[in-house]
C-alpha cells in the first residue's frame, strides 16, 4: 500500500497538468482540471452507497424560507492580508442561536465562489432544510489558496499555498466565523468537506485535527492527499473520534485510485466510513450528489 500511495503522489503533477491554467472565474467552465481519464471499474465494492439526488434538488423553490449568501472579509495572519470567504446562513438565522458549521473547500482551479457556481449550495441547503432532511447550519466556502495573490490562475504553482491553508483555516478562518456568527464552537459542531484539491486538503487537515473536526467528506480527492498511513496512523483513535467519514468518486474519474487506495487502507483496519462510487467523472454532478448526501448526515 505504501508503494502504491507514493506512486500516486509522484503522478500528481501529470494529472493536474491538464487545464491547469483554466480560470474558474468563467461560470461556463464547469469541469475541474485533471482527473479526466477513462472508466476505472475497480474492485467489487466500488459501487454507489446512496442514490443520486432527485431532479431539482438544487433548483430554487417558491414558498419555502431562504437563507442568506454573503461575501465576508477577514484578516489572515497566516497570509498577512485581508481575504474573503462566501458564507451561507440558514433561513431564520439569528446570532442568538448557536449553529453547527460546515466548511467546504474548492478545487485547484477554484476559489471561494466555486462551490456556489458548481452546485448552487445556498439553494441546495434551503431545499434540504425546508424538507427537514438537513439541520440548519452555516456553510463556509473559503479560498483554499493561502497566498496574497489568491486568484484562480496559478494551477499547480499554487500547491504550496493549498498546503499552507491548513494554518489559515485553523488560525484565521474558524476564529473569524466563531467571532462573527452564532456558532457552536466544539468539534462535533464542525464538519469539513471538499472537492478534488479541496478533497485532498480535507483528508490532510481533517484527519490530523480530529480535535477540531468530527465530520469529514472527501469528494474526488486529488493527489495532494497524503498517504493514508500518515493521516490515520492510529486506526483505533480515528474510529473513536470520527462521527462520519465519507469518501466518494466517480468511476469515470482518472483520480479514482486516490480514493480507492484510501478506502482500502481504512477497510483493512476496520475504520468505519462510507465509500461511494457512482457513474460520474471529475465533475459538478458528482460533487453536487456528494454534498447532497453529506449535508443530510452531518450533525445528527
Amino acid at each position: 500500500m505504501k508503494t502504491t500511495c507514493m506512486t500516486l503522489m509522484i503522478g500528481a503533477s501529470a494529472l493536474f497538468a491538464f487545464g491547469a491554467g483554466e480560470s474558474r472565474s468563467d461560470p461556463g467552465n464547469s469541469r475541474e482540471p485533471g482527473g479526466t481519464g477513462g472508466q476505472s471499474p475497480g474492485p467489487a465494492d466500488a459501487k454507489p452507497a446512496f442514490s443520486a439526488p432527485p431532479a431539482g434538488f438544487n433548483v430554487a423553490r417558491d414558498g419555502i424560507p431562504h437563507g442568506k449568501l454573503e461575501m465576508v472579509n477577514y484578516d489572515s495572519k497566516t497570509v498577512g492580508t485581508k481575504r474573503r470567504m462566501q458564507v451561507y446562513t440558514p433561513p431564520g438565522y439569528s446570532k442568538d442561536h448557536k449553529y453547527p458549521v460546515l466548511y467546504l473547500l474548492h478545487g485547484i482551479g477554484g476559489d471561494e465562489t466555486e462551490w456556489q457556481r458548481f452546485v448552487n449550495v445556498s439553494t441546495l441547503m434551503d431545499n434540504l432544510i425546508a424538507d427537514n432532511k438537513a439541520l440548519p447550519m452555516i456553510v463556509v466556502m473559503p479560498n483554499g489558496r493561502a497566498q496574497k495573490d489568491d486568484r484562480a490562475n496559478a494551477g499547480m504553482a499554487a500547491a504550496p499555498a493549498f498546503a499552507k491553508f491548513e494554518r489559515d483555516l485553523l488560525d484565521d478562518v474558524i476564529p473569524a466565523i466563531e467571532s462573527r456568527f452564532g456558532v457552536r464552537a466544539d468539534r462535533e459542531s464542525r464538519a469539513l468537506a471538499g472537492l478534488s484539491m479541496g478533497g485532498g486538503q480535507t483528508l490532510n487537515f481533517g484527519l490530523t485535527h480530529l480535535d477540531t473536526f468530527a465530520w469529514i467528506g472527501a469528494f474526488s480527492a486529488a493527489p495532494n492527499a497524503k498517504a493514508p498511513a500518515e493521516l490515520v496512523p492510529d486506526p483505533t483513535a480515528a474510529t473513536r473520534q470520527l462521527k462520519l467519514l465519507i469518501l466518494t468518486c466517480g468511476n469515470k474519474d482518472g483520480l479514482i485510485n486516490i480514493s480507492q487506495g484510501f478506502h482500502t487502507y481504512l477497510k483493512e483496519r476496520n475504520v468505519p466510513h462510507i465509500w461511494h462510487v457512482d457513474g460520474n467523472g471529475h465533475d459538478p454532478t458528482h460533487w453536487g450528489s456528494s454534498l447532497y448526501e453529506f449535508a443530510q448526515k452531518v450533525f445528527r
